[in-house]
């Protein structure tokens, strides 16, 4: 009797252990399942017998309870496709598992695969994907140089091979112009003995050509059929008619033996274009990996060693001598210089460093000499990050890319279609086997797959290295696809278009009330807060000497204001209309000049007494304005949100050149704002708070400004590393970019197939010129995809 299988699922969406008790009763239900699910960990445990429901009744009983199951994600690097068909393959085969869902990449040669823990796991996925034809091995702490090396070494056993290839087609190159001489109709076999042709030929054919035997075998054998299908075939059958012609002594039959030789030189030619090609394609990436130095200068005992920088860890002091690399990120502790940081941000001016500043791996130490803590090593460093979001969204597919993923799932076995019905077209209507067999041929080896399957992903990696170089990091395809769309851009205002450093411009203060009483009121209350404003009120109050007093009962409320106890007081601090709503008088003599002057009011009261109101202000940042106009230059409509004052919402969207915007919006509501615009048209949100995380999420696109919150920065669907809103107006022009090589790919890869495959059926291309078409339409795409490596972002004037 078999063992019950023990497998724990993580479930999301318990609030408290009702849930737990309630989810644990709808498994225990199931047939041959025992469950226990424990609120405190989220963890569903699960023990299934032989009889016991499958895996995917189990996470269907989950979500009909209201509850998910979190996937778990795994990265493969997969060995043995030739074409799109196969990355089709692949993604059909995993999508057969229960819980499991993956998105091939055929152009990186990576899957990422998306499971149920418990319903599947990585060997099972893996083993999946053997049985398909396929080899598959995690990512997951590669070592990058390695396979660099590897990579290499197979290209260079494939250039060897093809100048093997060539060598032994070179003597049909005299008979080939004889043909061309004579038209496609001609046919001058005799120039060379044919017995020395089967001789050349025979080591192209099953040695050289091995590689599309084995790919075309492990294909089927998979259920599937991709490119090696088709050049095996259209090669077989040239080959074997020509040796059964030579074997049968038909001296009145043509042999085409050259064709079979060249289709295969020129087909590893293409394949040896297309993978240099495709290389390049990464080559942002790479230069960003190779600035990290591989050794740190780490500080012990007042002396220097030098340790590699995989032995660095979080809380060593490592020294940075002048031009330095920056081995690891941290935050400087002594010392003045300034670093290069245009590798990661694309700003070329030198940003200073001082201490309390943090310093990234793979910037540049300028002059001066800096004492650092490692904050983050390893996989924790922003370079490391970078890397892992660039190729996150390389392995993501736009929806531009699903027409040609479904005609690459049925492209082989039409192609076969068309060559069987052109052959039997051909012979029964010409009556000759010899031309019937020459235009079958040629449809199987004009036909490629592999220009549809490489239109986009090629188009996307160069893209999203570019925009890592520039320091626009994009998280998924779909963000790269759709920013280009975006008609209404809604921009938050603190932080944003502002510095998000306010400062107090002006204190009024009721009679009677010292200007130190309401600053150190202010300050107990906001001590605890990282909100701007509060820490405008207490940059004030240390720089007046005034120290806060610690607060009792102190309750947030959300974008209006704080109450608590302080010193025996119930004080209250927010917005004039969160005062007012207390039953605090509000007067006009105090509120009426700052408002005049755009101030932003924070009034503070106590016992209910109005003690004074302050006034504060949020600087424009640099560029601010131009950045405004480029983005209403390219077709945008800019809306500012805020939960600031009209008044002083006005002055910052005049100065910004913003005639729309919307004041006194409270966070809870800004998702809202952005839903009813999203009635007008796609709308991008910009934004770098926790507060503006919800109005970010419900955006088609969103970006995060790379100095704020790390949740803005996890909603956001592109993060701009540099805090400067002309990175929006780059993201939107990379997009449009990006979007407009897809485009002409896909439209390449389309009109090649629809009067290539045609006018091979019609007997109008010789299987030799047919190869050659092939071969050249793969690297046509990636070339030009590769003229991407073009853009640049915009400098700012």
């Amino acid at each position: 009797m078999d063992a019950p299988r023990r497998y724990d699922l993580p479930v999301t969406g318990m609030s408290c252990a009702a849930c737990a008790v309630r989810l644990e009763k709808v498994l225990n239900r199931l047939p041959g399942v025992s469950a226990q699910v424990n609120f405190a960990t989220g963890k569903a445990r699960l023990s299934a017998g032989p009889e016991a429901a499958d895996g995917d009744a189990v996470l269907a009983a989950i979500r009909k309870a209201g509850f998910d199951v979190a996937p778990q994600v795994l990265e493969l690097g997969i060995g043995g496709m030739s074409c799109a068909a196969c990355a089709a393959r692949i993604e059909k085969v995993v999508g057969r598992l229960p819980g499991v869902e993956g998105s091939v990449n055929f152009a990186a040669e990576t899957a990422r695969v998306r499971y149920m823990p418990g319903l599947a796991d990585p060997a099972a996925i893996v083993a999946a994907i053997a049985r398909a034809g396929f080899t598959a091995t995690p990512i997951a702490g590669r070592d990058r140089e390695a396979e660099r090396a590897r990579k290499d070494a197979e290209f260079r056993a494939e250039l060897r091979l093809f100048w093997i290839s060539a060598l032994l087609s070179l003597p049909f190159l005299a008979q080939m112009a004889g043909m061309l001489g004579a038209g496609f109709g001609g046919h001058h076999d005799d120039w060379l003995p044919r017995w020395l042709q089967c001789l050349l030929a025979t080591p192209v054919q099953f040695w050289i050509g091995r590689r599309f035997y084995k790919g075309a075998w492990s294909s089927l054998l998979g259920g599937g059929a991709n490119m090696d299908v088709l050049v095996a075939l259209g090669t077989s059958v040239a080959y074997f008619f020509s040796l059964f012609v030579v074997l049968a002594g038909r001296h009145d039959l043509h042999v085409y033996f050259e064709a079979s030789a060249s289709i295969i030189t020129l087909v590893l030619l293409g394949k040896l274009l297309e993978a240099r090609a495709r290389a390049r394609t990464s080559v942002a990436i790479e230069a960003l990996l190779r600035l990290q130095p591989p050794t740190a200068w780490i500080e012990r005992d007042g002396q220097l060693v030098e340790l590699p920088v995989a032995q660095v860890v979080a809380g060593m002091t490592f020294v940075l001598r002048p031009g330095d690399a920056v081995p690891v990120d941290g935050e400087v502790l002594a010392g003045t210089s300034s670093a290069d940081e245009a590798m990661l941000t694309g700003e070329s001016v030198p940003v200073p460093k001082v201490p309390g500043d943090k310093v990234f791996a793979a910037t540049v130490n300028g002059d001066g000499v800096l004492h650092c803590r490692a904050s983050g090593v390893g996989a924790d460093t922003l370079l490391a990050g970078i890397v892992r979001l660039v190729e996150q969204a390389q392995g993501g597919k736009p929806a531009v890319q699903r027409l040609a993923d479904r005609i690459a799932a049925v492209f082989v076995p039409t192609v076969v279609a068309i060559a069987l019905a052109t052959f039997g077209l051909w012979w029964w209507l010409g009556g000759e086997l010899a031309p019937a067999l020459v235009n079958g041929v040629a449809v199987l080896v004009i036909a490629c797959p592999c220009a549809l399957g490489l239109a986009t992903p090629t188009a996307v990696m160069v893209g999203t290295g570019q925009g890592a170089r520039a320091g626009i990091l994009v998280k998924n395809a779909e963000a790269l696809e759709l920013a280009e769309k975006i008609k209404v851009l809604v921009v938050d205002k603190t932080g944003t278009l502002t510095e998000g450093r306010p400062s107090l411009i002006d204190l009024r203060c009721a009679d009677g009330v010292a200007r130190g009483e309401v600053l150190q009121l202010a300050a107990s209350l906001e001590q605890n807060s990282h909100h701007p404003l509060a820490r405008a009120v207490l940059d004030a109050a240390r720089a007046e000497g005034v120290a806060p007093l610690a607060a009792a009962s102190a309750q947030a409320f959300g974008g209006k204001g704080v109450t608590g106890q302080v010193d025996g007081r119930a004080v209250q601090l927010g917005s004039p209309e969160f005062i007012a709503a207390q039953g605090v008088a509000m007067p006009a003599a105090l509120l009426e000049p700052l408002l005049a002057a755009a101030l932003t009011p924070v009034a503070v009261a106590a016992d209910g007494r109005l003690l004074g109101v302050m006034g504060l202000a949020d600087p424009l940042r640099a560029g601010a304005r131009a950045a405004v106009a480029r983005l209403q230059a390219l077709g945008l409509r800019v809306v500012m949100l805020t939960g600031d004052h009209p008044a002083a919402a006005a002055r910052i969207a005049a100065e910004a050149g913003i005639s729309e915007f919307r004041a006194q919006v409270l966070p809870g509501d800004k998702a809202a704002a952005v839903e009813a615009l999203r009635a007008e048209g796609r709308v991008g949100m910009v934004g770098d708070g926790i507060n503006d995380a919800p109005a970010l999420a419900a955006a088609d696109v969103s970006f995060a400004i790379g100095a704020g919150s790390d949740v803005a920065i996890e909603a956001a669907d592109l993060t701009l590393v540099r805090s400067d809103l002309n990175g929006v107006a780059d993201a939107i022009s990379l997009s449009r970019a990006t979007l407009g090589k897809i485009r002409q790919n896909l439209f390449f890869a389309f009109i090649y197939n629809i009067i290539g495959i045609p006018a091979a059926a019609l007997g109008l291309l010789n299987p030799v010129i047919a190869g050659a078409a092939m071969a050249m339409s793969s690297v046509s795409v990636v070339s030009n995809s590769l003229l991407l490596r073009r853009w640049r972002p915009q400098q700012p004037d």
